[in-house]
């Protein structure tokens, strides 16, 4: 049964992690260096990533014999981080938008939309939400994706680099706290 609570916790989540308008300087250069953003592929690749990883994921890391719970640790390690770099304005996980293919695949749809912290995030997700609440949440959120895609040069006129640099704090502000939760949550002593 649906967990509005949750629906809304899990898309809180991901919309942090995912970062999608702290993006947008990285979609507007592509799109200056590509002409065009491909808006549907790039979501629809994105969520068939994290849909895939949020089914498929805990049996990958039980080939390595890791179980959810560290998976969860070390995904809040990776959260941690990734709100510090938010906080701070430093740059600590690095993409290189130089590697081969279509700019709206690579590097947009994988690592910049379903990353390695979104995928590290759904997995942590999965110890703590219900899977159908997880899949609202990443629906919801491949939704606002679009939406920003489509609407990307709108926005930056309109936000302005203060106003996306505010977001981008104010996001990684709640991505620390989100970690320390998850790390709390799954460490036993």
């Amino acid at each position: 049964m649906l967990n509005i609570k949750d629906i809304f916790s899990v898309s809180l989540i991901l919309f942090s992690v995912i970062d999608i308008l702290g993006s947008i300087p990285i979609v507007l250069d592509l799109l200056q260096k590509e002409g065009r953003i491909q808006s549907g592929l790039a979501t629809i690749v994105a969520g068939v990533i994290m849909v895939a990883f949020l089914f498929v994921g805990e049996a990958i890391l039980g080939l390595f014999g890791i179980d959810v719970e560290s998976f969860a640790i070390a995904g809040a390690l990776v959260i941690f981080l990734m709100g510090m770099e938010m906080v701070l304005g430093i740059e600590l996980f690095k993409t290189d938008p130089s590697e081969g293919g279509s700019g709206s695949i690579v590097p947009l749809a994988f690592p910049l939309i379903a990353g390695a912290g979104t995928m590290t995030t759904i997995i942590s997700l999965r110890a703590q939400y219900d899977q159908l609440d997880i899949l609202m949440g990443i629906g919801l959120n491949l939704l606002f994706v679009f939406l920003v895609l489509k609407s990307s040069k709108w926005l930056q006129k309109f936000l302005g680099n203060g106003g996306l640099n505010v977001l981008r704090k104010v996001f990684g502000i709640i991505l620390l706290a989100i970690a320390i939760k998850l790390f709390k949550s799954n460490v036993h002593f």
